[in-house]
């Protein structure tokens, strides 16, 4: 019958503690990286667009901004607000 005492020397001891701490060391992480992937905040599937100003929305933030005066803004957002007359601009 085998003790434990017999036959084991220092390193034997040695390896035996070093194996027992990195065991705990793993199941520690596991646990670790176990709980962080399930505390994190689920992913969206689909992104979403990036969004798309309009031209009004555009020259409202320069207006806010100072690059442009209110009369310069009055009279781009009327040009804007202007239906168009039958095909594209400048022209007849």
């Amino acid at each position: 019958m085998m003790f434990w005492g017999q036959g084991m020397s220092w390193w034997g001891y040695l390896l035996m503690s070093l194996n027992t701490l990195v065991i705990w060391g793993l199941i520690i992480a596991a646990a670790v990286a176990l709980v962080r992937y399930l505390s994190r905040a689920p992913e969206r599937s689909a992104p979403r667009p990036p969004h798309q100003s309009t031209p009004e929305q555009v020259l409202a933030e320069r207006f806010a901004r100072g690059e442009i005066d209110e009369e310069e803004y009055r009279q781009r957002i009327e040009v804007l607000r202007r239906p168009a007359a039958g095909g594209p601009a400048g022209k007849p």
